[in-house]
């Protein structure tokens, strides 16, 4: 690292107070420390508060002079920035607001980084710098009263709220805050996710979210769930910005039943309204490929198209969204039919199951 706010690091007297704005400037050099001006790549810095003091709980029964023996020792602190940045010919930039959350007493926390070049996979740096005074609070920071906006998905960014997911499905979390998120572990002010209700059992979720590269406005948190019970879930996301500001978000999704029948669900196409062009999506519970058919008809019954595919392997990739069947809205002769209402019948053949499923649905055309 080589400067705070715009001075060098031998120079630097400011601590980075609670609520305050902080730039961080660095290079990645040489073991003699110069310069490495052909290095290309992206640096994942870990920001500490100070150390933590703790004490052991004595209970494995050791004593000295008839008193269990407690030891003292430090950790440490809380996490109180996880980000990414751009290496652009060896040198670095990134900015953050400190979380209100930071303790408020002044003491030395730890900065480290991680840096890895985009061209070479074994290209690889790491350092730590633990000189950097946090503390104290920015009296004159501007007001912020609005919670983060939160995004919620299962396995990928096409998931619809109500849709198929495997048993072990991945939560992805798209948050976003002018300030950033706050990840300091405040008490509670921690991302928690609860499933199904169960607020007895919260899982917390900080070490799991990632700020964007260079962007510490957004970012996105990724969590694996485990061996879940088939049928329906409901997931509540609960997140704090750095002025802890909450915001709440809930998602829905079904985990399918490995000996369940064919299950298809949230049949739509996109756009819908379409002039030109539409994608037909469904969710399945099948990690097989399926045969896909759709129908066409007017709604006076007259078949004008039939589209057949396959769906990608389902939970072999990351989703159970099917969206691989599209159509210009023209007729099985190729010319473009009239502008208005029509009706299609999706149907999805599985061959492992020797089961087939139907639904119907109305599309428009202008």
């Amino acid at each position: 690292m080589t400067k705070i706010n715009d001075v060098p690091l031998a120079q630097v007297t400011d601590t980075l107070k609670a609520l305050s704005y902080v730039k961080m400037a660095g290079e990645v050099t040489d073991l003699s420390g110069n310069l490495l001006s052909n290095y290309n790549g992206t640096v994942s810095t870990t920001i500490y508060d100070k150390n933590i003091e703790r004490q052991t709980l004595a209970n494995d029964g050791t004593r000295l002079n008839g008193e269990l023996v407690k030891l003292d020792f430090s950790t440490l602190g809380e996490i109180i920035f996880r980000g990414q940045a751009s290496v652009k010919n060896g040198e670095f930039e990134f900015d953050f607001i400190v979380p209100k959350d930071v303790g408020i007493p002044v003491g030395v926390g730890k900065v480290s980084f991680y840096s890895k070049d985009e061209a070479l996979e074994s290209n690889q740096a790491g350092a730590s710098i633990g000189t950097v005074k946090i503390g104290g609070l920015n009296e004159d920071a501007p007001v912020d009263n609005t919670g983060p906006v939160i995004s919620l998905y299962m396995n990928d960014e096409n998931f619809v709220s109500g849709g198929i997911t495997n048993e072990s499905p991945t939560l992805l979390a798209i948050m976003e805050d002018e300030n950033g998120i706050n990840t300091a572990s405040g008490v509670g002010h921690d991302i928690v996710a609860i499933l199904d209700g169960d607020e007895t059992n919260p899982v917390v979720l900080n070490d799991y979210y990632q700020t964007g590269v260079d962007d510490y406005k957004t970012g996105i948190l990724s969590y694996p769930f485990r061996d879940l019970e088939p049928g329906l879930h409901t997931l509540t996301l609960k997140a704090w910005d750095v002025y802890n500001n909450s915001a709440v978000s809930e998602i829905q999704f079904i985990v399918y039943d490995k000996d369940e029948a064919l299950v298809i669900n949230n049949v739509l196409n996109y756009p819908n309204p379409f002039v030109n062009y539409t994608e037909f999506w469904f969710n399945h519970n099948s990690s097989d490929p399926l045969d896909v058919s759709i129908q066409i008809f007017t709604v006076s019954g007259k078949l004008v198209r039939t589209l057949n595919g396959q769906t990608a392997t389902g939970f072999n990739v990351t989703s159970s969204l099917s969206r691989d069947i599209v159509w210009d809205g023209r007729d099985d002769f190729g010319d473009k039919i009239g502008k208005g209402v029509y009706i299609y019948k999706l149907k999805v053949h599985s061959n492992l199951l020797n089961k087939t499923v139907e639904k119907i649905e109305k599309l428009v055309i202008l």
